[in-house]
């Protein structure tokens, strides 16, 4: 990727604390205004039980407070719990290196000019495949742009290891994800009616952390994601037939807050 931000995560911090588009189509270049970004003004701070637990590099300075609110607030409290501080510590522990008090952050977040005129500029080639994603035939729900992923596109019966074919299946849906980065995610599983409910109950838990798993190899923050089990209960059709429990087999993604007829 060529782009003036030296790796993603930092790219997140950017653009979700201003209220620009999120990112350029491939090879454009954006100016995003960072001339009053909230977290340079005064009283601007982090709040949760997790704060203590933040790297100081993250808490005690603004750069780090923007690292952590606008890309860990996974529930979107305006608060930062202990999870979300351990999400946002090991994210920067990533990108930042052994020397984590040396991370040099005008070198990582600013274009080469510096932010004297009051803004960045960001050039990327991140895009999304439009075709690939209209093919996820995405349904508008209450909670946004859903899609349904059955059992047999990504495990075996009784499994929550994802088929190999899996990964490719989600593959478009991650590069989506990377390029829309204040897009929030759900991803909730379900099963059949068969077997105990704790089985089928832990049964999808391990279905739905295991897509998450996924985009989180693709480079996708982990703490855009709220991951839900829900066993057998919700099902979509009848527990009594052969084809009735395949529909019921399945995991859930939803793009919160996002219309379905954008794809």
């Amino acid at each position: 990727m060529k782009t003036t931000i030296a790796r993603a995560a930092f790219g997140l911090v950017m653009i979700a604390a201003t209220t620009a588009p999120a990112f350029a189509q491939a090879g454009e270049r954006a100016r995003y205004d960072m001339s009053n970004p909230p977290w340079s003004r005064p009283g601007y701070r982090l709040a949760g039980a997790g704060v203590p637990v933040l790297f100081p590099e993250l808490r005690n300075t603004p750069r780090g407070r923007a690292f952590v609110m606008p890309n860990f607030d996974a529930n979107g409290d305006g608060r930062i719990n202990r999870r979300e501080a351990d999400d946002a510590n090991r994210e920067f522990a990533r990108i930042a290196g052994p020397r984590r008090d040396r991370f040099d952050w005008d070198a990582y977040g600013r274009d080469p000019r510096g932010y004297r005129d009051g803004t960045t500029v960001v050039e990327t080639t991140t895009t999304w495949d439009r075709g690939a994603m209209r093919n996820y035939g995405f349904r508008q729900t209450p909670r946004g742009a859903t899609l349904t992923l059955q059992e047999d596109v990504l495990f075996r019966t009784d499994s929550a290891v994802l088929r190999p074919g899996a990964i490719e299946k989600l593959r478009p849906l991650a590069g989506y994800l990377r390029g829309n980065p204040g897009v929030r995610v759900a991803i909730d599983g379900f099963t059949d009616s068969r077997g105990t409910d704790a089985h089928n109950q832990d049964l999808s838990e391990r279905r739905a952390a295991s897509v998450r798993q996924a985009f989180d190899d693709m480079d996708v923050v982990r703490a855009r994601f709220s991951v839900v089990g829900h066993g057998e209960r919700q099902p979509v059709a009848t527990n009594g037939t052969a084809a009735g429990m395949r529909l019921n087999r399945r995991v859930e993604v939803t793009l919160l807050g996002q219309r379905a007829d954008r794809f």
